[in-house]
């Protein structure tokens, strides 16, 4: 199956410290990849790469047949609309409430919608995340679980094809992170998205991770489902099962 994102030997330093140092991998439909690491390991500089955000030295990104680099600025923005991110704090608008935080991205996507079908999306997305009575709330009203599920929500509304999770669970009691966790499990099954998944939380990696990488000195030290690194008699594998 071809791959929604192929990344090949992707290097990028900032002066002297050479954050990554040769990543490739390659994301297909209905697989979520598992992306762990230590702090300030390079995590959120790839995932940034791939959106564009920030430029690599060398190596290649190819997002849904499109070479990163060949595009312009116009077409880049359309394929950042398949792509959906579920940021660590929510990123909701404090100042807006869940309902027009929902709005914000569809308009940002120039697409012609009615009213009662913009209601209808809100709706829809909410009951899939199991926060529609808080749909006249502000953010300042939620509690930190809601606010992922919020944003989870906002994320859900385009439709993405691809969603990414920067440390979805971090900062949630165990009861709200497997919450979190299932919810991610539903979206996947009910819309076959792909995903590549920040995180800590090694029950959220092994419930999530189709595959898992280790993301370490720049390179994916260790790759392999759940079972295969767990059982790996490497030290710095074995560290992260403790």
């Amino acid at each position: 199956m071809d791959a929604l994102i192929e990344i090949k030997n992707l290097r990028k330093s900032f002066g002297k410290n050479h954050v990554l140092k040769g990543v490739s991998l390659r994301l297909r439909k209905g697989h979520n990849i598992v992306i762990l690491g230590k702090s300030g390991i390079g995590k959120s500089v790839l995932t940034k790469c791939i959106m564009g955000l920030i430029e690599p030295d060398e190596g290649e990104i190819i997002i849904f047949g499109n070479k990163m680099g060949s595009i312009d600025d116009t077409e880049l923005d359309k394929l950042r609309q398949k792509i959906g991110y579920l940021f660590q704090g929510g990123a909701l608008y404090d100042s807006m409430t869940v309902r027009e935080n929902l709005k914000f991205p569809l308009r940002r996507s120039r697409r012609v919608i009615g009213k009662s079908q913009l209601n209808d999306m809100i709706h829809e997305a909410l009951e899939n995340v199991g926060l529609l009575e808080a749909i006249d709330k502000y953010p300042g009203e939620l509690s930190g679980g809601m606010r992922k599920r919020a944003g989870l929500a906002r994320t859900l509304i385009v439709k993405p094809d691809v969603i990414f999770y920067d440390e979805p669970t971090t900062g949630l009691d165990p009861v709200t992170s497997g919450e979190i966790i299932d919810l991610m499990i539903d979206i996947q099954n009910k819309y076959q998205t792909s995903s590549i998944v920040i995180t800590h939380d090694m029950k959220c990696a092994k419930l999530t991770g189709d595959e898992i990488k280790l993301l370490k000195d720049g390179v994916f030290y260790a790759e392999g489902s759940w079972d295969e690194l767990k059982q790996s008699a490497d030290k710095e594998v074995q560290m992260y099962f403790k």
